[in-house]
């Protein structure tokens, strides 16, 4: 296996709505800049480009084909795509460093929530047979999930009101977050129902983004990045999609994951998790202690661009290593309803 490493990263900032085309190349063109300004690297250094992002969100056939623009047509360049979150789109591009074909690779993720009715639209993933044409919205199926963990005691309504305040209380030092401040747990309990037992806290806002990280092996990552962010396992594993089939209660994708990527002390974890009821499942399910700092950077609580904010976590995870913050970190990406799909990347810093 080649050492690889994460070497750069750079992110839109995550608003409620932005202006342009729903392909995300306005959104993308300074995001990509950036990120190869970071690393001192040209277009014409990227060995591979792959792209996370989704059709049914755009409202388009091949929207990731139009956002290929955001690139430009010189050099010609090596393109894929997943129909997914970035996070996918870096694990592929992660076993295309592998295979030696390439050295480095560009990945990045962008999604315009605000072009359609997201919780509506996000329907669609769902059993087209026996839950689709119920067509209950993205909280609802969240808040199903939050109810069987309350009625089970798998958590408590004020220990997912101070996963709200913590989040956006660290937010405040990310200029890319949508929602900061300081918020107190009773008046947050105060708050009426959006979906019960799901308050307006429990959720991740609506969220136009994208995001771009760069992956390079070793001895290229070294020239590029004073203290790369080396990938030392990756996985993902899938569950049921159908949500009566399977506990909602647990994850054993993200376990089967977070095994298979050989998950050990981590000094931080950015997990995405859209609805505080899923951190608190995500921390147990992980087995993450006292000890791990958390989401630093507010996580999807506070910016939840989709398709990008599983790439983000990978981002913002290797950021805390490649700044001297923490020798190892954990990221998490998820997909689909009620945590269905999960991704766990391990990162180390070797000095």
């Amino acid at each position: 296996m080649r050492d690889v490493a994460v070497v750069g990263f750079a992110q839109a900032p995550a608003v409620r709505r932005t202006h342009g085309t729903t392909n995300g190349v306005e959104m993308l063109v300074p995001v990509l800049q950036e990120v190869l300004a970071g690393t001192g690297l040209s277009k014409g250094d990227i060995g591979f480009w792959c792209s996370g992002s989704s059709d049914y969100i755009a409202g388009r056939s091949f929207s990731f084909v139009a956002a290929v623009d955001a690139i430009g047509a010189v050099p010609p360049i090596n393109e894929s795509h997943v129909e997914s979150d970035g996070a996918w789109a870096l694990y592929e591009a992660w076993v295309k460093i592998q295979t030696g074909e390439v050295d480095t690779a560009l990945v990045y993720g962008f999604g315009k929530s605000s072009a359609g009715k997201l919780r509506r639209t996000l329907t669609m993933q769902l059993d087209p047979y026996t839950v689709g044409p119920l067509w209950p919205d993205s909280i609802s199926v969240a808040g199903l999930q939050a109810r069987a963990g309350l009625d089970r005691g798998c958590w408590t309504a004020r220990e997912m009101a101070r996963v709200a305040a913590r989040s956006r209380a660290d937010a405040r030092d990310n200029p890319m977050a949508q929602l900061k401040g300081e918020f107190d747990v009773d008046a947050l309990l105060d708050e009426p129902y959006l979906a019960d037992p799901l308050r307006k806290h429990d959720c991740a806002p609506i969220t136009d983004g994208a995001a771009a990280v760069v992956l390079a092996a070793a001895g290229r990552a070294q020239e590029v990045c004073e203290r790369p962010a080396w990938i030392t396992g990756i996985a993902h594993r899938v569950d049921s999609a159908n949500l009566g089939g399977r506990d909602l209660t647990t994850s054993p994708s993200t376990v089967a994951a977070a095994r298979d990527a050989g998950l050990d002390t981590v000094d931080v974890a950015e997990l995405h998790a859209p609805f505080t009821h899923q951190e608190l499942l995500l921390r147990r399910e992980l087995g993450l202690n006292g000890t791990t700092r958390i989401n630093p950077s507010g996580g999807a609580l506070c910016g939840n661009p989709m398709f990008a904010a599983g790439l983000i976590r990978i981002g913002e995870a290797a950021r805390q290593v490649t700044e001297g913050h923490a020798d190892r970190a954990l990221a998490h990406a998820t997909s689909g309803p009620a945590l269905q799909q999960n991704l766990v990347c391990v990162m180390e810093g070797r000095d």
